[in-house]
Order: structure tokens, then sequence, then C-alpha cells
């Protein structure tokens, strides 16, 4: 009697194993249909995943200048109890991200990724030519996803620049009859101080600002520079409809002749991150190390 209730004792604790097993088999593999396929570089570092406006993306580790935020995410002064209590969605590559930034360098087109040659190029870039007050070869770049309904194009943006310079500082924006570098140039009372009488000294209120519009008249790269300085320094935007994005570069005015190279390098840097839904590459990633 005690032999045959052992021996299904026996039997009921090994099937009870058997289900644990099953279960936790079950378990895990749910647990991994969840986490996204990752690309990675020569190091093991995974990609940055997500989507950028109506693209998904996986961009090459070590590239981006800080972090990628996502939509969603609370910002760099969001109270901290509300960070602590904030869980981003799962990553995926549908996460709508919101911005992130890299170096572009002007020169070749190519861009800064840490482990890479670029690295130490930047580096030793930022030792001899800065200090030296000499034009640097790179442009900080940051990438918006556009997500709403607003049209993309700096029509109001402009105009209301224009009205705050004349309302706030009396300064005036006057179309220049030649353009530049294929740009409608606007200059600040046509590039005299109204309170010397003399040219400007100062660019603080009154950098040039260029404008290129599309076939349909709507502003779609606006460029804002300084003038009087030894370095001048260029704020450049333009908006991607393909993307459905906005960019952001800094740069030394010296490459301003190269701002439509710029704008078209950029989009195929971004094309060249695209990915399948699954996170298959679709090219080859530049800035890959």
């Amino acid at each position: 009697m005690k032999s045959g209730f052992r021996k299904s004792l026996l039997i009921v604790m090994l099937l009870w194993q058997v289900l644990l097993l099953a279960g936790c088999d079950y378990f895990v593999s749910e647990q991994q249909a969840h986490v996204p396929f990752y690309n990675r570089d020569s190091r093991g570092r995974a990609d940055t995943i997500g989507k950028l406006g109506t693209q998904s993306i996986s961009i090459p580790a070590g590239v981006i200048d800080g972090w990628a935020r996502y939509i969603g995410d609370p910002g760099d002064f969001a109270d901290p109890k509300i960070k602590a209590k904030y869980q981003r969605p799962p990553e995926s590559y549908d996460l709508p991200i919101e911005s992130f930034g890299f170096q572009y360098r002007i020169t070749d087109g190519d861009i800064y990724t840490s482990f890479r040659q670029t690295e130490e190029d930047y580096r030793r870039d930022n030792e001899t030519l800065i200090p030296y007050s000499k034009p640097f070869p790179w442009a900080g770049v940051i990438i918006y996803g556009e997500y709403d309904a607003a049209p993309l194009n700096f029509n109001f943006t402009v105009q209301d620049d224009f009205r705050v310079s004349k309302e706030v500082t009396n300064i005036d924006y006057i179309q220049q009859p030649q353009p530049l570098y294929g740009l409608t140039v606007y200059k600040a009372n046509n590039g005299i101080d109204p309170e010397t009488g003399e040219p400007w000294k100062s660019d603080t209120l009154a950098r040039d600002k260029m404008i290129k519009k599309d076939q349909a008249g709507n502003i779609k790269t606006y460029i804002q520079c300084e003038f009087t300085h030894h370095i001048d320094s260029c704020s450049h935007m333009f908006y991607n409809d393909r993307w459905h994005i906005r960019v952001r570069l800094g740069y030394s005015r010296t490459y301003l002749p190269q701002w439509q190279e710029m704008e078209s390098n950029i989009i195929k840097i971004l094309d060249s991150w695209r990915v399948s839904p699954e996170g298959r590459l679709l090219g080859k990633q530049i800035g890959k190390a």
C-alpha cells in the first residue's frame, strides 16, 4: 500500500515539474517575442532603434551625441518625481523618436562614431583648429521627428522673425537683389546700422537671413548667419517631406556654399539607417563601427 502511494506521489511530482518547465518555456518565449531584433557593431554594441517621422530606423551605436529622446519622454528639466515614475514603452521599430543629435563632417560627408577613426579626427580638429580660430569642418546636427498636422515649412517662422525684429529692435530686413549660393538673402537695414549710419559692427540682432522655397512657394530652408566675426557661425534648418522631419545644423559660415550638399548628405545618412519592420537593414549603414 505504501509502495503504491509513493509511486503515485512520484508520478504526480514528475508531472508537476514537467508542467513547471513547460510554463517557464512558454513565459520565456512570450518575453522574447517582445524583444526586437537589434543590429550591432563589431564590438557588440546594440543600435538605437525607433521610428523617425515616417521611417523605421536603426542608428549605429556610438553615433548619437548624448541620447535619443522618444515622444513622451520627460524633458531635461522635468520634475525628478515625474522622471522617477516614468516608464517608457518597450523599445520597438515603431516607437516614435522625438529627437537625437550627431556630428557630421562637412568636408567628406562622414559622421562621428566612437571607436572609429572619426573619433580621433574629431578630437584632433578640436585641439588643433578651434583654439586658433580656424574653420571647424564639423556640423552639429539635430533631427526632429514631426508627427502633428503642422505644415512642413518655415513660412510663419520667417515672417514672425521679421515682425519681431521690426517691432522690438526697429530693424527692417531687406531682400537683396542678388541670390547667394542659390539662397534668397535678407540683410538687416540693408547692412547698415541705423544708429551709426555705417555697416554693422555687431550682428547680435542683425544676422543675415537666407531662405530657399520649393516650387509651391513654401520656405523649406531657413539659414541665419553671423557676418562680423573672424569665424562666423550659421544656424541652418530644413524640412524633408518624405521623412516628415525637421533638421537643424550649426557650422562655420566658411562652409555655407555647401548648404545643399549638407542637406542631401544628411538624408543619405538617414536613408542608410532605414530598416524593415522587423529591423533588417535595407542598406549599408553610414557610420557603423
